[in-house]
């Protein structure tokens, strides 16, 4: 029996084969087909029940085992998922082309788009019909039969490569392994950083410590250790995954996407990519994005000069180096920091026990939201480092299912993210409640300590708990606008403004608790790390909005005459970094985010939101970081809502006005 077929609300994690998954995607297809064919093949006059409504629900089978698939194909891979995912990406994109290049359906979406009257639907449901018309538009509804099925053979081809990507960059990620042998090399790391490497080599066998590009691994490597012939050995590493010119090299892979994104744009009527991604965007249009990053640039690059020259005089001071490498930035930023604000990491962490910071996300949405989340130990999961959540409301009505994975292992990419199992939606008078992920790499706990996280960390795991929280609070009626179904830079505006409350002294009294003495943080320590917030804000700042421009450079062009990757990469950032250039490593063929993942013409978006982030919490700020009242402004307006209304309309009823960049250079003491 193939446990995917079957009905099932919790994901059957433990049941589910590998083999399950190509032949339950092939029926879950067959029958998506069948649903559009109902519709299509419907006498009566198209209406929007009948057709738009319609169409929003079909596929739900389909989404439920992808959403499985895929998820782990990022959480939990390995060769036989990898080659599975190799099959069904083709096959997916020719369900969709299937779907928006059908004749027959669109026809009945454009009369109900032409004909029914408009006043008559609610906010929703324009929305619905407006995304839906728009969406075949996009997509080539009104293309010709020959263009059509170029636009097929397009997305077909984007599929595999992003796959391919994908696969390079963890399979370099994976296999890079750094041995110390000498003790005495690792100067500088903490016992901490020092019995994890011990631990990850003895588990590959291998005696002394071992160091790998996991990011726990990578950063604890280049942020505390002296030893600056190791910090650069694995700097130069990290910046050479899939830059090798071998068989796991991305430079093609690199060059053939950005071509196809342009031939599909330019086939559907648009300039250039980033025109038809920006098209359905708040920026609305390149100009508008790149005139928001050059002019961020003009404010912040004068003030990061003067903060790179500051630590690199400091840098000179204490070590007599040359000048301020790539490799040094991380160290001497973190000695620095530690010199002008007596501040220490390593004095932190103690306070920020994994288990206490999740409880503290728990805590704060508890006051803001009257969210309540109970550990549940009858929830299948794809891994023994995942636990599960029950999420209930003041009312003890069950909101959502909340999985939570922290820890590095081989077959996880690095980063963080936020994903769905199941998404919210009504139906049949039923309010499905959606099923959420949240996916970290933290430091594992060791023999004598738990997971203890960084203070950036403490950050990530309350950025990803923002995303969760769009999620878990969705409440529309269609899946397609349910929670982070919003625009791209739209999407970051939940995950950045809860990071805020990691700052606020009432908020870090909740669960910034010393793992050993049970102490709660003192307001010293917490001043420390308010006073250290913007430091090197300016320098943080223009590497952001350096790769949001090579990111905006790679699709607002035709890229036929680019032939290298590493010069338009270089060409792009001249102006735009503080180190030297080093010839041996490239970002473009490790950027997941714009050649794997959604954020290809939108890396901008974090930078967008944080203007959205900062003017809103200014207004937290004004009430009070636990004020019910803007509380429940704020997940009526922003965080149920999904996508069903224009996200400047959502904001401005939350608000009262439109956000200002003021909030943000204040924040960050730019001005």
């Amino acid at each position: 029996m193939n446990i995917l077929l079957t009905k099932f609300d919790y994901a059957p994690f433990k049941q589910i084969k590998n083999s399950d998954y190509l032949s339950s995607i092939k029926i879950a297809i067959k029958e998506l087909k069948s649903e559009i064919d109902i519709i299509t093949d419907n006498k009566s006059k198209s209406t929007f029940i009948n057709t738009i409504e319609a169409l929003d629900y079909t596929g739900i089978k389909l989404d439920r085992i992808t959403s499985i698939f895929f998820n782990l194909n990022s959480a939990e891979t390995n060769k036989e998922i990898q080659k599975i995912a190799i099959e069904i990406s083709p096959k997916l994109s020719e369900l969709k082309n299937y779907i928006l290049l059908n004749n027959k359906l669109f026809n009945k979406i454009n009369f109900v788009y032409n004909t029914i009257n408009k006043s008559s639907l609610s906010t929703e449901k324009s929305t619905l019909l407006n995304n839906t018309y728009k969406s075949f538009l996009r997509n080539g509804a009104n293309l010709s039969a020959e263009k059509k099925n170029k636009l097929r053979g397009i997305d077909i081809k984007l599929s595999k490569l992003s796959l391919d990507f994908g696969q390079n960059l963890l399979k370099e990620t994976n296999d890079f392994e750094l041995l110390v042998k000498d003790i005495k090399k690792l100067d500088g790391l903490s016992e901490d950083h020092i019995e994890a490497a011990k631990i990850l080599a003895e588990s590959k066998n291998k005696k002394g410590w071992l160091f790998t590009l996991d990011y726990p691994s990578y950063s604890a490597l280049v942020t505390y250790c002296k030893n600056r012939l190791l910090r650069k050995e694995i700097t130069i590493a990290f910046g050479q995954r899939a830059f090798k010119n071998n068989e796991f090299d991305n430079q093609k892979i690199v060059i053939e996407i950005v071509n196809l994104r342009y031939a599909k744009a330019t086939l559907l009527g648009y300039l250039s990519y980033s025109e038809y991604i920006l098209e359905e965007r708040m920026a609305k249009s390149t100009k508008n994005v790149m005139d928001f990053l050059e002019g961020l640039v003009r404010k912040v690059k004068p003030v990061a000069i003067k903060e790179f020259k500051v630590l690199e005089g400091y840098a000179k001071s204490i070590d007599k180096i040359e000048s301020l490498e790539k490799w040094d930035t991380a160290f001497y930023s973190e000695m620095y920091k530690k010199y002008k604000f007596n501040i220490d990491q390593e004095e932190l962490k103690p306070y920020f026990s994994l288990k206490n910071v999740l409880q503290g996300a728990f805590t704060v949405s508890n006051k803001l939201y009257g969210l309540n989340f109970s550990e549940v130990l009858n929830v299948e999961t794809y891994s023994e480092e995942v636990n599960t959540y029950e999420v209930t409301d003041d009312k003890n009505n069950f909101i959502a299912l909340l999985y939570t994975d922290f820890h590095p292992r081989e077959g996880k990419r690095g980063g963080a993210w936020m994903t769905s199992y199941k998404p919210q939606y009504k139906h049949k008078n039923t309010n499905e409640r959606p099923h959420i992920s949240i996916v970290c790499n933290f430091t594992k706990p060791t023999k004598n300590k738990p997971s203890l996280l960084t203070f950036d960390e403490v950050t990530t795991l309350f950025h990803e708990f923002g995303h969760a929280l769009h999620g878990i609070l969705a409440n529309t009626t269609f899946k397609s606008l349910s929670g982070t179904n919003v625009s791209w830079d739209f999407v970051e505006l939940p995950s950045q403004i809860f990071e805020n409350w990691c700052y606020e002294e009432k908020a870090l009294n909740l669960f910034a608790v010393h793992y050993k003495t049970k102490e709660v943080i003192s307001i010293e320590l917490i001043k420390k790390i308010k006073n250290s917030a913007n430091y090197n804000q300016a320098t943080q700042t223009l590497r952001q909005l350096s790769i949001g421009i090579l990111d905006m450079n790679w699709h607002n062009t035709n890229p036929e005459k680019i032939k290298d990757v590493k010069k338009y990469e270089s060409k792009v950032l001249e102006n735009l970094t503080l180190t030297k250039e080093i010839d041996e490593v490239c970002m473009s063929t490790g950027f997941s985010h714009i050649f794997q993942g959604g954020y290809s013409a939108g890396y901008y978006s974090y930078k967008w939101a944080e203007v959205l982030d900062a003017d809103a919490f200014e207004y937290f700020k004004e009430e009070g970081i636990f004020n019910k009242k803007i509380a429940s402004k704020f997940k009526n307006n922003i965080l149920s809502k999904g996508g069903t209304e224009d996200p400047m309309d959502l904001y401005i009823k939350f608000r009262g006005r439109k956000p200002t960049i003021d909030a943000l250079l204040k924040r960050s003491q730019i001005l």
